[in-house]
């Protein structure tokens, strides 16, 4: 019997973590041909996941360019993707979560007629504006998809709240699969001040904060809050990875430049990012998946947006919503500096995403699902 040619699409950093242990799992199971494509919607980031983990893509569209935005990278996505399925027929392609890359990916399939499956599906806030323009591109990839694969129960309950209840599988989320290859106790850093913290003295709390929503008064908002727990926990050490958006890097030094326990560096390579949650006290932060990545760390986190497509870990502990105004944030970040037992509460609940078992799931489920197994998926319980 010929291989099932399986293709993960993908383009952006975060995407590539997710999918990278996932593209590792396909290439090592004998019924299934792997093939990579990436976007490059994000060059340079992308590119350090791929060689972390060791992926050499079959297809490289390079669509990447200054100032691109939302319909120049879906554009691009769709008419290169076309040349690419028109050389290679996949039996499946796989995308994942909410990016313009996944849903033109999604789409550029439906168009050959090709089935998609798609990986952390479910994810809904219900506010197609926020996360913008995610929110909708996953509910769009929802509608184009076969295959659902959801990191949770609670996702599965979204899709089901829609309609979608045929080719749903609870895996787990891939990001704790990806935790396994990078986290490492002795692991050394490029960013030479993060090998010199004192990550047992100093409280190191990992920011980040980016998002398109929260340009404007909430960023500045964030920032302000930031400044004011630098100021007034001179026992803790702030560490702020900047994105490179120039709003983000003006507003970021505006408010935290100069301040003596405030390190602000450039973007870290996955490796460097999941081995510094796991040295930090807590994680603030508006991603997404950080949100997963630190409560499987046992690092509490507060987000630093207005609402979260992942409540599972606020029901669970390890996450609370701060949002974006500065007198909750400034209260949350207090209440876990200066009460042990509170930090303890969020730091020692329960990681509902995972078991670092979801890529074996998903490839199970992609091998029963086309008839050549009789075996259905473990499914993630948690």
């Amino acid at each position: 019997m010929d291989k099932l040619r399986v293709m993960t699409i993908f383009g952006t950093r975060p995407e590539a973590i997710k999918m990278a242990p996932l593209v590792k799992e396909l290439e090592r199971r004998e019924g299934i041909e792997s093939l990579c494509c990436v976007t490059a919607q994000h060059r340079q980031m992308l590119d350090s996941v791929l060689s972390i983990f060791g992926i050499v893509p079959r297809f490289d569209l390079d669509i990447m360019e200054p100032s691109q935005t939302l319909s120049t990278i879906t554009s691009k996505c769709l008419l290169g993707l076309e040349k690419v399925f028109q050389e290679v027929r996949p039996d499946l392609v796989l995308v994942h979560g909410d990016t313009s890359t996944t849903f033109a990916g999604a789409l550029a399939a439906f168009y050959q007629q090709v089935a998609v499956g798609h990986v952390e599906a479910g994810l809904r806030t219900w506010d197609r504006y926020s996360p913008f323009p995610e929110e909708m591109n996953r509910s769009m990839v929802g509608r184009l998809a076969e295959l659902h694969f959801c990191p949770t129960r609670a996702n599965r309950r979204n899709l089901a709240a829609e309609g979608i209840e045929k080719g749903v599988f609870v895996t787990g989320n891939t990001v704790i699969d990806a935790l396994q290859t990078t986290v490492a106790e002795g692991f050394t850093f490029a960013e030479d001040v993060l090998n010199t913290l004192d990550y047992r003295g100093k409280k190191v709390i990992l920011v980040t904060c980016h998002r398109r929503e929260n340009y404007g008064r909430p960023m500045e908002d964030i920032m302000s809050a930031l400044a004011h727990i630098a100021r007034t926990h001179p026992e803790a050490e702030l560490v702020y990875p900047v994105h490179l958006s120039p709003v983000v890097q003006e507003c970021a030094r505006r408010h935290l430049e100069g301040m003596e326990n405030v390190r602000l560096i450039a973007p870290l390579d996955v490796e460097e990012m999941h081995n510094l949650m796991a040295r930090s006290y807590l994680v603030m932060t508006d991603s997404g998946g950080l949100q997963e990545e630190a409560p499987a760390l046992g690092k509490p986190v507060l987000v630093l947006r207005k609402e979260t497509e992942r409540p599972e870990a606020v029901q669970a502990g390890t996450v609370k919503l701060a949002g974006v105004e500065y007198d909750a944030i400034v209260s949350m970040a207090d209440e876990l500096l200066n009460d042990p037992a509170a930090y303890a509460e969020m730091a020692h609940a329960v990681n509902p995403y995972g078991d670092g078992r979801a890529c074996r799931r998903i490839a199970d489920a992609i091998l029963y699902h086309f008839g050549r197994t009789d075996r259905p998926p473990e499914v993630f319980e948690g």
